[in-house]
């Protein structure tokens, strides 16, 4: 016991040690490196520097990125979160071409970059940002107008293909088919996911810029209020006569307003009304819903729609879905469903003491339905909704999640 009363943590193995040390956060790591050389040594490891948040680190300088990407960060670096000064009275440069090239050399493995505040009309274009980028994801930031337009040297890559097929023809001909090499794409922006959440600056234009992007397949539009229905008829994925244009890879599409009372908004999802080539995922959240569900019944692939933060009424949900074949499961997210119940003072309204012991009894009954329908399942808030789905639509499963029924009376 006296042994080991006079143990310290040097006894620990490394292994346990960087276990304990993955509990902290980024600003608490940098400190534990000032303990001791070996403490110097293990906060470098790169285990401790696979997911990598400063977004509770207020007022991360230019200066501070630095300091970390030359000594902490490295090859095991898979996501970042960062925050940038756009809200802060310091101000200044927060992210700088230098440093997101240093970045892309030193972190060939960054596949999710996040940033919240960051003002990036600084930069001239996205593709500064690593190009190993799968999910982009943009909460409260500022855009120049040309930020999503993806430029190819076009030039440079046709005097070099004319140079390399010069220099193959005048090859002998056993060596033909090792030298020659077919015209290569140039490798363009590999990102498979964009969200923007509150997001003001985003607007038509950078809608439109997103078409060129071969393999995004996930767009989540969240208070975006400048995009409008026109701006998303331009993008949609149609057919036309020289092949498929658009946005022809999305597969997942995400539209929400849930802020700003009395602002003035543009409803977006009304442009799906033209349809949508290839859409298989919708999800639509907040004042866009009412919208959007007029217009799924266009969208003919889709297989899977999600409805969160908005009121319904059953009558709505089965317009909507009546034309959507194809769709596999419908989920409902913290959603308030609005439920019409005649009064029996109503229905016994002008019809004689009969009528009234009549309504008395109906009364009665309905008294009790009434009461049978205030207790809510939270599995099943809407069994008649379930069942007429069931029969319109046999193969769609229904999700209910944190929704309640609203009882309104005539």
């Amino acid at each position: 016991m006296d042994d080991f009363g006079t143990w310290t943590l040097d006894y620990f193995p490394e292994n346990i040690l960087i276990d304990i040390l993955s509990y902290l956060s980024v600003r608490e790591i940098v400190r534990s490196g000032r303990v001791c050389k070996r403490w110097r040594r293990l906060v470098k490891d790169q285990r401790l520097w696979r997911h990598v948040d400063l977004t509770a680190w207020k007022g991360v300088t230019s200066r501070m990125l630095w300091a970390l990407l030359r000594q902490y960060l490295g090859c095991g670096l898979r996501s970042l979160r960062l925050r940038g000064l756009l809200l802060s009275a310091r101000g200044g440069v927060f992210l700088s071409e230098p440093w997101l090239k240093a970045l892309s050399t030193k972190c060939p493995r960054l596949s999710r970059l996040y940033l919240l505040h960051a003002d990036l009309r600084g930069l001239p274009s996205c593709q500064l940002l690593p190009p190993t980028l799968r999910v982009l994801e943009f909460r409260g930031c500022e855009l120049p107008s040309g930020f999503f337009i993806q430029s190819f040297p076009t030039e440079a890559a046709g005097s070099g293909e004319r140079a390399q097929i010069a220099s193959s023809a005048s090859a002998p001909q056993r060596g033909e088919g090792q030298n020659r090499k077919g015209p290569t794409s140039p490798p363009g922006i590999a990102i498979e996911r964009l969200i923007f959440n509150n997001v003001p600056s985003f607007t038509d234009q950078h809608l439109q810029s997103l078409a060129t992007w071969q393999k995004l397949s996930r767009l989540e539009l969240r208070d975006t209020f400048r995009v409008t229905a026109e701006g998303l008829r331009s993008c949609a994925a149609k057919e036309t006569c020289n092949g498929i244009e658009g946005l022809s890879r999305l597969k997942y599409l995400e539209i929400g307003i849930t802020g700003r009372q009395g602002y003035q908004l543009n409803m977006a999802s009304l442009g799906l009304g033209v349809g949508w080539l290839g859409l298989q995922e919708l999800s639509l959240g907040g004042k866009e819903v009412g919208p959007g569900l007029l217009c799924a019944s266009r969208l003919k692939d889709l297989q899977r729609v999600c409805l969160w933060a908005c009121t319904l009424s059953e009558m709505q949900v089965l317009r909507s879905c009546r034309m959507l074949r194809e769709l596999r499961m419908l989920e409902f997210l913290e959603v308030f469903f609005k439920v019409q119940r005649r009064t029996p003072e109503v229905e016994a309204e002008g019809g004689g003491e009969e009528a009234r012991e009549d309504g008395g009894e109906a009364s009665a009954d309905g008294g009790g339905g009434g009461d049978d329908r205030e207790k809510v399942d939270a599995n099943d808030p809407m069994p008649s909704l379930r069942r007429s789905l069931a029969a319109m639509l046999p193969r769609c499963t229904l999700v209910f999640t944190d929704c309640s029924v609203q009882i309104n009376s005539d």
